[in-house]
């Protein structure tokens, strides 16, 4: 039996030693656990690389690449003898070097949680879906003449590899604590829209994540970050330590509260999810059924809202069936067809079209015919449709001659249609109605059960 004093100072060692050692946090609720406070297990070693490029290679040379990084972050320091990556007292370190730490489980929309400590000098940062980055540094470093783009005393959590200028590049205040204080990060990504808080703090809101790799072709052969990828974190020269690194995916229904929710104050909603009142042509085409405008099996035409629109902006749910097939029409005459005879139709389309339909490689479908595309003039970017059967959530902006897309919050095509030389559009038809400055707004039925709900515009 141990002496009261003995056991009095046993348990003064023991407080102490758990005051020196981080608090066991537990992931907050819905959030998994990405570092284990123990060893790199969920991890590989990546780099500033291309995640499509990585995904494109066969599964050998993939391996091989993967491999070569995760042995360089294993690789000793010279100095310290000490792994480039390794775990203290729950804490992930890393000296400044090596590969980056990369989740080897892909995501698409989530909310991400950690704690990062760093030194005087440092430069990193998180890594979304693979591509650079939400920015870590020093804010007390001196701005770069030479580099006009860095400017490390506006703090950290701004998309640094976004556009100088666009929203999202640079942090909305300073929340940066001082050295020797963890810093709590906390992301929302959804699409390519995302928002960063820096110790509570709101630095950027809900801007489009540009993607790096593409950012040097251009414009029209651009595409936007990739629908799913990993979570890196970056080496860059000075030691950096993480903690408490949580992760949320979340679900396309909560994503499309999300988009819907910003900005919907603007737009009025046209459909009242009752009748057809204020709509005209196709009326026989659709049925309402719970509120949702459901087209009808083997029907087609055009259903468009009454009111003629110059420039403007829509917003509407939909949901695709296996196959499906519809459109969106816009600067619509009233008659004819609406992909020619209106300014465009904007396709909506099930991505597996060609297999669902059996079509053989000789009638597939043209690339400028995918969901989103200007129809026969411009493809949109591909990969972006949630599963069929689920609700997807778009906004269109017509301005003049330009077109945008965005699909679940990421945008998919961003294209003056005025600059499309007439003699490529698709088939080589003629396009009288593509120079039109005012029509209406509406849907372009091709005979499948394809379902709308709250369908919204937003005069400009």
């Amino acid at each position: 039996m141990h002496p009261p004093r003995l056991i009095k100072t046993l348990l003064a060692l023991s407080g102490l030693t758990a005051a020196l050692l981080p608090a066991a946090t537990q992931p907050p609720t819905g959030f998994a656990t990405l570092f284990n406070g123990r060893d790199l297990t969920g991890w590989r070693g990546g780099d500033t690389f291309d995640h499509r490029r990585l995904l494109d290679m066969n599964a050998a040379d993939r391996a091989a690449q993967i491999a070569k990084w995760t042995a360089s972050m294993h690789e000793p320091n010279p100095k310290t003898g000490k792994p480039h990556w390794h775990v203290e007292k729950g804490t992930l370190v890393n000296d400044g070097f090596g590969a980056y730490a990369t989740t080897e489980k892909d995501f698409g929309d989530f909310e991400l949680q950690l704690e990062y400590r760093t030194v005087a000098g440092a430069d990193s940062g998180i890594y979304l879906r693979g591509a650079p980055q939400v920015q870590i540094w020093d804010i007390n470093q001196p701005d770069d003449p030479k580099r006009p783009d860095r400017r490390p005393r506006l703090g950290s959590g701004g998309l640094f590899n976004n556009t100088p200028g666009s929203p999202g590049r640079d942090p909305l205040v300073v929340a940066d604590r001082p050295f020797g204080e963890w810093n709590h990060v906390r992301v929302v990504m959804v699409g390519s829209r995302v928002s960063v808080w820096l110790n509570r703090q709101l630095v950027v809101d809900h801007a489009i994540f540009e993607n790096y790799y593409d950012q040097k072709l251009p414009a029209a052969g651009r595409r936007p970050v990739p629908p799913r990828g990993p979570i890196q974190l970056q080496t860059h020269g000075g030691e950096i330590r993480w903690r408490n690194i949580f992760l949320r995916e979340i679900s396309p229904d909560e994503a499309t509260r999300l988009l819907a929710s910003r900005g919907a104050d603007d737009f009025q909603r046209i459909f009242n999810g009752r009748d057809l009142s204020g709509w005209a042509g196709g009326v026989d085409s659709v049925a309402i059924r719970n509120g949702i405008l459901v087209w009808q099996q083997g029907k087609g035409g055009v259903l468009y809202w009454d009111r003629e629109l110059g420039d403007f902006q829509a917003r509407l749910h939909f949901k695709l069936p296996p196959g499906g097939n519809n459109g969106l029409a816009i600067r619509y005459p009233g008659t004819g067809n609406a992909a020619y005879d209106g300014m465009t139709e904007l396709q909506i389309l099930d991505e597996n079209y060609n297999t669902v339909k059996q079509l053989p490689p000789d009638k597939h479908i043209d690339p400028r015919q995918y969901h989103g595309s200007v129809y026969g003039m411009v493809a949109a970017a591909r990969g972006y449709l949630r599963p069929i059967g689920t609700w997807n959530f778009q906004e269109v902006t017509v301005e003049g001659s330009r077109i945008k897309v965005e699909l679940n919050g990421t945008v998919i095509l961003d294209a003056d249609v005025s600059a499309v030389d007439l003699a490529t559009v698709m088939g080589g038809r003629a396009h009288p109605g593509r120079d039109r400055t005012r029509g209406f707004f509406g849907f372009a039925g091709h005979s499948d059960p394809v379902e709308f709900r709250e369908i919204a515009i937003r005069p400009l």
